[in-house]
Order: C-alpha cells, then structure tokens, then sequence
C-alpha cells in the first residue's frame, strides 16, 4: 500500500504550516521595524534632582540622531510639535541630517525650537552624508571603520552657522555659558569623539574633584547658582571619565540609537561604542555623576529599523538635589 506524499500528510501539513507562520511572522516584524515603528515618535519625560541649592526648576529638552531625509514628513511633523512644550533649553547632540539637501528641510523643522535658548555638537553625520555599512561591524569592540569615513562630505557651516546665528552655543571642543532664569549653566562640550574629533577644553577654573558637586552648590561664593553640563555626541568611557573629573553635574550624549534593535527582556543588542548595552539609552550613573543617553529620533536611512525601541526625545525637568 502507498503512503500518502509527505506534503499531504499530517506531518507534512504540518511543516508547511509552521513554515508559513514563521515567514509569516518574519515579513510582518520586518514591514513593523522597517515602516511602523520608525515613524512612531514619543516624548519620555523624566526627573534628576542635580540643580544646586537655589536654583528654579529647568526644563531641558534633549534632542539627537534626528539623521533627516528629504521626505520625511512624520518626523518633520514631530519636530514642529516638541516646540509647543515650551523647554527653558534644548540640548543636541548631534547626527541632525543623512545629505546635504536634508539642510535646509531640518532648518526650517527647527524654526521654532531654535528660538529657545540651545546648545549642540556634532556627530559623524553632521559632517559626512549617511552611506552604506556592514551593520555585522556593529557588533565588533570597535565598529568603526578604517581610515574613517569614506562618505561624500557635508557642508556642516551652513547648518552650525544657522544654529550660532539663531543663539544656540556651539560646543564643538568649547565651553559657554547660558544665564537662565533659576541659574547660571556652564556647559562643556566636544566634538565628535566617534571620529576622534574630540579635544577636550581647557580648563576654566570652575572644576571640582571626581564625583563631587561642582561649584553649582556654593551660591555664595558665585552669586547665582550655577550648574555645569557636559555635552558629546558619542558617549565613549574617555570623554565621560574626562567631563566627570572636570566637575560635571549631568551629562548629555546620543550616537546609540538605544541599540535600534532591541529584545524583551534582554534590551539593546549594541551601542556602538565602548558604552555597555545596558547603558544604551536613559539615565545611567558614572563615579555618580548621571548621563542622559537620548535613544534619537532617526537612523541612517539606509537601515531605518526599530524594534522595540521607539524614537524618541527626552523632556527632563532638573530639580534642586535632596538634601
């Protein structure tokens, strides 16, 4: 007697069911991380308590990796609407456009929010237009490429001076300070330390030991409260370690993307840089200083995937430190 063909027997059935539900749950991950969830942007707000003694609540508003393309207009959308939270300040850390031609389209998504007062630095793409990679390096101890990056350059005057002109602090290996109305902020800042571009600013005698407050907390002797804030685009141990010693009070970086691709229950997969995954976005502690990992707003658009890992900007309201 003969058998029935395999692809007619239950076994058979079988196996070709179980293989269409999984392509069928691999083309609808992909149709989600390729054209959903890039597009779902969101507003994390969050709390530090590092203001010193003093000094009124801050709002910040704390942007990154927006990497526009012509075109995208949900993202263009979501930009315009941050300004309407009305932050005291924006801090941008850079990585703002894919080409030359997203220039002027970020500009103009910019417009209101560049009327508040800023401060930013640059990525690699706020330099060098987005290219092609082997995203497998992401996963090397050091994903950069050889030589550096052999992409067509952009012309990054056209958009820093667009932010300089508008009041914003360029913090490219700089320091700067903002008088806002609860305190002063001193800021330091350092170009893109992905590209080894950074060159950590001198000294301005306002420094204090590893770990402890800056001279934020002594009102007295300054007049006006006064907070320091570092500022980098890529958050690489060095330059952390270099802003903490420096007396920093909060620091600010983007580049991770949050890992992009994350997994329930396990997190980012990388960060590429030497930043722990766990690390990869949010609030972490350094020798007790915090440092705010925006998870951005964008990726390079050639791998513009997201899974469980919306883009994002971050409102962190500063607040006086308990006592």
């Amino acid at each position: 007697m003969t058998g029935l063909p395999l692809s007619r027997s239950p076994l058979g059935i079988a196996a070709t069911a179980v293989g269409a539900a999984g392509f069928a749950v691999a083309a609808g991950a992909h149709v989600w991380a390729r054209h959903i969830e890039p597009n779902l942007f969101e507003v994390r707000e969050l709390s530090l308590p590092v203001l010193p003694t003093g000094a009124g609540r801050l709002r910040v508003l704390h942007i990154s990796d927006i990497h526009l393309a012509v075109g995208q207009e949900r993202k263009i959308e979501f930009l315009r609407y941050l300004a309407t939270m009305k932050p005291d300040l924006v801090v941008n850390t850079g990585d703002n456009v894919s080409s030359a031609a997203a220039i002027p389209v970020l500009l103009d998504a910019l417009g209101p929010l560049l009327e508040r007062p800023g401060v930013f630095v640059n990525g690699s793409n706020d330099k060098y237009a987005a290219g092609k990679r082997n995203v497998f390096r992401y996963f090397l101890p050091d994903p950069r490429e050889e030589g550096g990056p052999k992409d067509p350059p952009l012309p990054t005057e056209q958009m820093t001076d667009a932010f300089t002109a508008a009041g914003w602090l360029d913090l490219n290996n700089a320091r700067g300070t903002l008088q806002m109305s609860g305190c002063d902020v001193d800021f330091v800042g350092v170009d893109d330390p992905h590209l080894d571009h950074d060159e950590f600013p001198a000294p301005d005698g306002r420094g204090d030991s590893v770990g402890q407050p800056s001279p934020a907390g002594d009102v007295a002797a300054q007049g006006r409260p006064r907070l320091r804030v570092g500022v980098m685009h890529a958050p690489y141990q060095r330059v952390i370690r270099e802003m903490v010693e420096d007396g920093s009070d909060v620091l600010f970086a983007g580049h991770t993307h949050g890992g992009q691709l994350a997994l329930p229950w396990f997190g980012a997969l990388v960060t590429n840089c030497d930043l722990h995954r766990s690390q990869a976005k949010g609030v972490s502690m350094h020798h007790g200083v915090p440092l705010h990992v925006s998870g951005g707003l964008g990726a390079n658009p050639f791998y513009n995937m997201r899974m469980f890992n919306r883009p994002e900007a971050t409102l962190l309201t500063l607040k006086q430190r308990r006592a």
